[in-house]
């Protein structure tokens, strides 16, 4: 706007002043390096000259300080005005802000009052439907529950006849194991005896069939073992797992009877 005008303005005539300056610093200079002549020694032409030169580049600074005073006056009185302007309507804003805020707690009030006015009416009503629900949501939360409970209990049921299954198929295979492993230690035990006594006769061919009837009974003790372990581990994490869905029914039931859960 006019303001930076004024300012770009004010910079311009003060790097104009500032050169005019230097041109007449380089030509006093220049004039010095001719000491000790004076002007009576300059040409008449040169000595107008050279006056003329130092009347305008003083004329150009008086010119330049004169708009500088000028603009910087012209710069602060915009600057004043644009204030109180900005002023004048700061205020303006700020009293149809309050207005605006007056009419609007004035409105929000009423509207309370009406929504307040309507709650208090409906909330007889609101009461009303509010207990018939819960009372229906009883009703069928009760009847929900002896279902469950009755559901729970026969699963329950079953999963015992299950477990006690599983755990009389596994003591049989265990048992059946075991029987096995009797066998074929009794049967490694006398190929080692045989095999020894053989030894003890002076047989070769004794002596290498005792060697691996020795390494057959290790290789079938060490079988049966591993699979033994294996029985066993097998039986007891399917006691584990049965155990563990056994104490979720048995704490589904709970909370759905409100009881403590049975030990099992």
């Amino acid at each position: 706007g006019s303001r930076d005008e004024a300012w770009e303005r004010v910079a311009r005539l003060t790097v104009l002043a500032k050169r005019m300056e230097e041109e007449a610093g380089r030509l006093r200079e220049a004039v010095a390096a001719l000491a000790p002549q004076t002007y009576d020694e300059l040409s008449e032409r040169a000595r107008r000259i050279l006056l003329l030169v130092e009347e305008e580049a003083d004329a150009v600074r008086r010119d330049a300080r004169a708009d500088a005073v000028d603009a910087m006056g012209a710069a602060e009185a915009y600057a004043d005005r644009v204030a109180e302007l900005a002023r004048g309507d700061a205020e303006a804003v700020r009293e149809q802000t309050e207005v605006r805020a007056r009419q609007g707690l004035l409105r929000a009030g009423r509207e309370a009052d009406a929504i307040r006015a309507e709650a208090k009416d409906d909330a007889g009503e609101w009461r009303a439907q509010a207990q018939a629900a819960l009372t229906e949501m009883r009703r069928r939360s009760d009847a929900l529950l002896a279902d469950r409970e009755q559901e729970h209990v026969e699963r329950w049921d079953a999963a015992e006849r299950e477990l006690a299954a599983r755990e009389a198929d596994l003591e049989a295979r265990l048992a059946e194991l075991e029987r096995y492993a009797e066998v074929r230690l009794a049967e490694a035990r006398r190929g080692y005896a045989e095999a020894e006594e053989s030894a003890r006769h002076g047989q070769e061919d004794a002596e290498a069939r005792a060697a691996e009837l020795l390494a057959e009974a290790r290789v079938a003790e060490e079988r049966t073992g591993r699979e033994t372990e294996r029985i066993l581990r097998e039986h007891g994490e399917a006691q584990d797992e049965m155990r563990a869905h056994m104490n979720h029914v048995r704490s589904s039931l709970a909370a759905l009877t409100g009881r403590a859960p049975a030990e099992g």
